[in-house]
């Protein structure tokens, strides 16, 4: 029996992997989603996306092993993994890896039980985020201000003034003569 593992609605970047202590055969019948999913039920799980969920054989990782998996696949750091390198291929069988966002997010509490015991939790290497100058002075463009007006629009005006003037000018010759 595993302790509950509260997931948060704001977690991102948490791999965990689970060992499952099943015989290979009924490793497929234990993933079957068909109105339950044995799974989901073993790890307690309210809400699961599958498509973040990884069941796999140790064994199908060859020389990459488990540590080159998570380090490869899923972003964890080679300083996390050191520690448990050992652990980690030590493991046989199956593996169940559940990232964060298989809980869409999604506040609840796990209660994993058997088959399911939990060898590890590791948080994705991410890199701080950094804002560079933008290289193009083009890119950079000018904020505020209007921009000034086009010969087109200059022409527009001049055109509308005119026949302004001469609107009035033809007022004024028709008041005059009546």
């Amino acid at each position: 029996m595993t302790d509950s593992i509260h997931i948060k609605p704001t977690e991102h970047g948490v791999v965990r992997v689970f060992d499952v202590d099943l015989p290979a055969e009924q490793i497929k019948a234990f993933n079957r989603r068909n109105g339950t999913w044995p799974l989901q039920d073993a790890l307690g799980a309210g809400r699961l996306d599958p498509a973040h969920v990884d069941l796999i054989a140790v064994e199908d990782l060859g020389e990459l092993g488990l540590a080159g998996y998570l380090a490869e696949g899923h972003g964890i750091s080679p300083d996390d993994l050191r520690d448990m390198r050992g652990r980690l291929a030590a493991l046989s069988g199956h593996v169940l890896i559940v990232t964060s966002r298989a809980f869409g997010g999604e506040e609840q509490t796990l209660s994993p039980r058997a088959p399911l015991h939990l060898v590890a939790t590791f948080t994705e290497d991410r890199p701080p985020v950094s804002f560079d100058p933008l290289p193009s002075q083009a890119a950079r463009g000018v904020t505020g201000g209007k921009p000034p007006p086009s010969d087109a629009a200059m022409s527009g005006r001049v055109a509308s003034i005119a026949l302004l003037v001469l609107f009035l000018l033809v007022a004024l010759v028709v008041w005059v003569a009546s």
